[in-house]
């Protein structure tokens, strides 16, 4: 299978596009129904009772989905009856427009799925403005728009009670998909042809979706009961699995090396471009693992790797000391032993589908599972310790609100189009809480207004025939809603072409309809862009330092348990799992950050080459944390002595990293752990030389991530 083949299957096979058949089915099957019976009108109010719904609909745990529908459902049913008496002046409406958009918006101090809850009340609010229901309406339309809600959270639920599992095999090809790209990416380190700062910035923006991902299908499987339980086969097999994925990717991220070092020894000899075709290898029978899973497929028979392996090895071995640094190929062989490791990791997740599991239950440990999810409590008082412009909630909220108002009272005043709640709907959606997502999103919003505009048009001109253009519709209709939550412009793009060709049924002319969305794309826009740019912005550069203070925590947390290892005082495996967890996350935010800053204006980022590299830096610190951690778990119970010349490194490694805590977030730092005393001298042998090299090595990435942040706090 090709790399093509698998990424259509995993589109069609993925969460995303399932959600894209299920909304397009619950907004046009009302439709058409009533339009059957002479309701038309009805239907239509049926579908934005349904549209509403969806936006909550997010994946997620089948408990977490059900109650953010249950809310959205009475949120837009209150929306609905307040707009109905609002509507009865343009005064009133103004004002219900301004006090719902700060309120609703207020919803994401409960989180992100609470926030959807918000924008799905408000998306209610601004769609009733193109035909505000009058006070003898209030009930019939409310009562319309609470039946589509619950027909699409009907459809929802329905579909997870026939298939369980399948939310949770999705999230967890997913997860694999974004680890073998990881995997992919990390080959390319050992083919001399590359550039090694585009492979760093390449990889560390792919650690950002693998966390992501991984955080997704940990939610999916952690906080369902059915499967944390483990009382199934399948379930068993999916934790598993998971556990097999997150260990895999310690595994590839600990195999770092100086890699200018090693391409100037070795990149002559071709073993590199073995070492780099070999780890893509792994990477494309990784890759076609998760597409298996994920379309709850037999993954067939694999591929032998270990000819493949053992090759490798007798290249390695078969090089003349003479033409090696320091006449050794000791980095080789360690990189070999890394990659027998990952080929074994991918084999047992095949192995958890292939064979045949015992179907007795285990005892449960979802006590355990629970450690390892973040929980958001639904409090009231959270609202009012929001209530500050040191909030960043609050900000957007006020931002919301003042952008709603003038996009309201442009539409009102200004322009007079037939669809002119365009323009508030266009602010509730481009207008985001990061002024980089707005300006993306604005972007995105632009370009695939216009091109979807000329790709309805041009449709329309070849198509005459009704049927045709209704297959058009339906297609248009699921790409559209497949890639909302993925790939925004190419959402814009179909959804405007399908509205075209929906007015055009209505009876609308088309090239009317298409220039009126395109002005009112621009107008709406432009006001987006504007409140996020001038009122109260929240510049990356700016929240910087409180990521990278919470890297520096979780790394110097991880470089504590090591010199605990070191000491004989080993962690619970739980408690280093955690650990590695804290550790991976604050990077990947940190990451993520990083590159929202570099798309806001070139005077808002904050020395951004320094901050790159620390970046980087503290990439490869947690890389040979956790490579000196694995060789002593591995080593366990016999750890090797602990020299003074390790320890002097170590506690000048946490030394640094604790000063460098105390530059970014003075107040948080406290006095520095003691290692204890320094034991006797003993004789130095070859590992104890290897773990001292080691050390040495993060003694020197901790000081140099002290010079970079001297630079960037200075």
């Amino acid at each position: 299978m090709n790399h093509h083949t698998r990424r259509l299957r995993y589109f069609f096979s993925g969460q995303h596009f399932s959600d894209g058949v299920r909304m397009t089915v619950s907004i046009l099957l009302p439709a058409l129904l009533f339009a059957q019976w002479g309701h038309f009108a009805e239907g239509l109010t049926v579908s934005t009772g349904a549209v509403c719904v969806s936006a909550t609909d997010t994946p997620g745990p089948a408990a977490h989905r059900r109650n953010g529908m249950l809310a959205a459902l009475a949120v837009v049913l209150l929306t609905a009856l307040l707009t109905s008496v609002a509507a009865v002046s343009p005064w009133l409406l103004g004002l219900e427009i301004g006090v719902l958009s700060f309120l609703l918006t207020m919803f994401l101090v409960w989180g992100a799925r609470a926030g959807l809850v918000g924008s799905a009340g408000l998306l209610n609010v601004v769609l009733l403005l193109a035909h505000p229901p009058t006070l003898g309406q209030a009930l019939p339309h409310a009562g319309l728009l609470l039946l589509g809600g619950l027909w699409y959270a009907g459809l929802a639920m329905v579909a997870y009670e026939v298939r369980p599992y399948r939310p949770a095999q999705q999230a967890l090809g997913e997860c694999i998909h974004a680890l073998a790209r990881f995997l992919d990416l990390k080959a390319r380190f050992y083919n001399p042809e590359t550039d090694l700062n585009d492979d760093y910035r390449q990889l560390v923006a792919q650690q950002v979706v693998v966390n992501e991902k991984q955080e997704a299908a940990r939610d999916f499987l952690f906080r369902t009961r059915q499967i944390v339980n483990e009382t199934t086969s399948v379930g068993r097999r999916l934790v598993l699995t998971f556990v097999e994925t997150v260990d895999l990717y310690e595994r590839i991220t600990v195999g770092y090396y100086d890699y200018t070092a090693v391409r100037a020894a070795f990149a002559d000899s071709g073993v590199l471009l073995d070492v780099y075709a070999y780890i893509r290898r792994v990477a494309t029978e990784l890759d076609h693992l998760g597409v298996a899973i994920q379309a709850n497929q037999p993954a067939g028979p694999g591929p032998n790797l270990l000819p493949d392996l053992t090759r490798l090895q007798a290249r390695i071995n078969a090089l003349e000391p003479a033409d090696t640094p320091g006449g050794s190929t000791l980095v080789l062989k360690k990189i070999l032993v890394n990659l027998r490791d990952i080929t074994r990791r991918v084999g047992n997740i095949r192995r958890y589908f292939d064979e045949s599991l015992a179907a007795a239950p285990t005892p449960s440990r979802a006590h355990e599972h629970n450690q390892f999810v973040a929980h958001q409590e639904i409090e009231l008082r959270a609202l009012g310790q929001n209530l500050t412009l040191n909030s960043s909630v609050f900000r957007h909220s006020v931002r919301m609100t003042l952008a709603c108002l003038t996009a309201f009272a442009v539409a009102e005043l200004l322009w007079h189009g037939q669809h002119n709640y365009w323009i508030v709907m266009t602010v509730t959606i481009m207008l985001k809480p990061g002024f980089s997502l707005t300006r993306q999103r604005n972007t995105e919003r632009i370009i695939g207004t216009l091109a979807g505009g000329a790709l309805g048009g041009l449709l329309l001109w070849l198509l005459p025939w009704s049927e045709v253009r209704f297959g058009v519709l339906v297609v248009f209709m699921v790409v559209a809603y497949s890639f909302q939550r993925t790939q925004y412009l190419v959402t814009v793009v179909f959804l405007t072409a399908y509205l075209l060709i929906l007015f055009s049924f209505l009876g609308l002319s088309y090239l009317g309809v298409a220039e009126e969305r395109i002005t009112d794309t621009l107008i709406g826009c432009a006001i987006a862009f504007s409140a996020g740019y001038f009122l109260f912005p929240n510049w990356e550069s700016d929240q910087l330092t409180d990521f990278m203070a919470a890297a520096l925590r979780a790394n110097l947390a991880y470089l504590r348990q090591l010199a605990d290892r070191l000491a004989g005082r080993p962690l619970p495996p739980n408690q280093y799992r955690l650990l590695r967890k804290e550790v991976y996350v604050s990077g990947a935010n940190l990451a993520a950050a990083f590159q929202r800053m570099l798309t806001e204006p070139k005077s808002k980022q904050h020395r951004p080459i320094e901050t790159h590299e620390f970046v980087v830096l503290n990439h490869i610190l947690s890389s040979n944390i956790a490579a000196i951690t694995g060789t002593l778990r591995e080593a366990a119970p016999a750890v090797p002595p602990f020299v003074p010349e390790s320890r002097r490194a170590l506690t000048s490694a946490l030394a640094a990293l604790h000063k460098s805590l105390g530059r970014i977030a003075p107040a948080s730092t406290a006095p520095t752990a003691e290692l204890g005393p320094i034991e006797p001298t003993v004789p130095v042998t070859t590992e104890d030389k290897s773990l001292l090299d080691q050390l040495t090595f993060l003694q020197k990435v901790s000081g140099d991530i002290g010079k970079v942040t001297e630079v960037l706090v200075g």
